[in-house]
C-alpha cells in the first residue's frame, strides 16, 4: 500500500451499512401489486370456485416470487445473499498498522454471486468511530474476485473483512473459490430454467391443459431441487478454519436455501397431485380449476338453436303429392 497525503488510504470514519437491495424490493412490490389486483377482482367470481381460484393465484405468485428472487441474472448483484451464513463475536484487530482491538460481530454471507462480509461493533461506537461496515466480493463470470480483494487491500479495508475474504481468493490454500463459483453458476442457471418452466405451467393452466401444466410444475420442482444439490456440493467441501483468537466463524445454510427447498417440495407435491388426479378423478381436478363440463354442452345447444330447422312433412303435404308419384303396392289375397 502507498501513502496518500502523508497517510495510509484507510476508509474514512463514515460507516457503510449493510446495503438494502432495491432489486429485491422491486420484485416483492410487483408480486404484491399483482396479488392486490387479484384480491380486488375476487368478488366478481361467482360460485364455489372462488376459493380455489384464489388459492391458485396465491400459489402461483408465491412460487414465481421465490424463484425470481433467488435467481441471479448476468451482471447483476445476487438478490439474496444468505444461502450460507454465519456469525461470530470476537475481540479482533481493527485496522492494519494499528494496535487497536475492538469487540465486534463478524458475519459471513455466501450467495450465488459472491461473498458478503459484515463487521458490526459491539457496541457500535468504539475507537471514536461507528463500526458498521459491509463489503461484497463478487465471483460472477463478468467479475474478478481477486481484483475486488486487491482493491480492498489498496483502500485499506478493515482487518476482519480482509481476513475473511482472503479465504475465498484463488491463491488461498483453502481452495474453495473454484467450487463455490462453479456451483453457484450452475445453481443460478437451474433457477433461471425453473422460472421459465413456471411461466409455461401458468400458461398451460390458463389454456387449460391441466396434465401438461402438472408436468411443467413437476419440472419446476426438479430444477429447484437440482439448484440446491449444486450448492450442497460446494457447502460440503473442506474449508479452512476462520479463527478470531479462540472464537471460530462457522457457517450453516441460510434462509434462501431453506425457502428454495420448501418451495421446490411444494411444487413437487402440487405437480404430482395434479397428475394423479387427472388420471384417477379428473372431475375433481376440473372442479379445482373451475372447469364446468356443462359449458361445452350448453354451447352446442346454443349453436344448434340458431341453425335453420329441418324440413318436416305433415299429413297435408302427403295429400298434396301427385298420385302418379306414389308407389304402387300389390296386394295379395289371403
Amino acid at each position: 500500500m502507498t501513502l496518500w497525503n502523508g497517510s495510509f488510504p484507510f476508509y474514512p470514519s463514515t460507516s457503510l451499512c449493510f446495503p438494502f437491495d432495491t432489486t429485491q424490493a422491486v420484485i416483492v412490490s410487483v408480486f404484491l401489486s399483482l396479488l392486490a389486483t387479484f384480491i380486488i377482482i375476487l368478488p366478481g367470481i361467482w360460485g364455489s370456485g372462488r376459493l380455489f381460484w384464489f388459492l391458485r393465484v396465491v400459489m402461483g405468485l408465491f412460487v414465481g416470487a421465490v424463484v425470481l428472487n433467488e435467481y441471479q441474472g448476468p451482471g447483476a448483484v445476487q438478490f439474496t445473499r444468505d444461502w450460507e451464513t454465519g456469525w461470530v463475536t470476537a475481540n479482533t484487530s481493527y485496522k492494519s498498522f494499528s494496535r487497536a482491538l475492538v469487540n465486534a460481530d463478524i458475519g459471513l454471507h455466501i450467495g450465488l454471486a459472491g461473498v458478503n462480509v459484515t463487521l458490526v461493533g459491539n457496541p457500535v461506537n468504539q475507537v471514536n468511530e461507528t463500526i458498521d461496515y459491509n463489503k461484497h466480493f463478487a465471483w460472477s463470470f463478468d467479475a474478478d474476485y481477486n481484483h475486488s480483494y486487491s482493491e480492498g487491500l489498496e483502500k485499506g479495508l478493515h482487518s476482519p473483512i480482509l481476513y475473511v475474504s482472503e479465504k475465498f481468493t484463488m491463491q488461498s490454500p483453502c481452495s474453495v473459490h473454484r467450487q463455490y463459483r462453479i456451483s453457484s453458476h450452475y445453481a443460478s442457471l437451474t433457477l433461471w430454467m425453473a422460472f421459465c418452466t413456471w411461466l409455461i405451467s401458468i400458461l398451460l393452466f390458463s389454456m387449460p391443459i391441466l396434465l401438461y401444466g402438472g408436468y411443467m410444475l413437476l419440472l419446476t420442482a426438479m430444477l429447484m431441487l437440482f439448484s440446491l444439490l449444486f450448492f450442497f456440493t460446494a457447502k460440503n467441501t473442506p474449508k479452512c478454519p476462520i479463527q478470531f483468537g479462540p472464537a471460530s466463524l462457522k457457517t450453516d445454510y441460510g434462509g434462501s436455501f431453506w425457502l428454495t427447498l420448501a418451495t421446490g417440495l411444494l411444487c413437487l407435491l402440487l405437480g404430482l397431485g395434479i397428475i394423479i388426479l387427472n388420471s384417477v378423478q379428473p372431475e375433481k381436478l376440473k372442479l379445482v380449476f373451475n372447469l364446468d363440463e356443462g359449458k361445452g354442452q350448453e354451447e352446442k345447444v346454443w349453436d344448434k338453436s340458431y341453425l335453420p330447422a329441418k324440413p318436416s312433412f305433415s299429413a297435408q303435404d302427403m295429400l298434396m303429392v301427385p298420385l302418379g308419384e306414389l308407389c304402387e303396392v300389390t296386394a295379395t289375397q289371403l
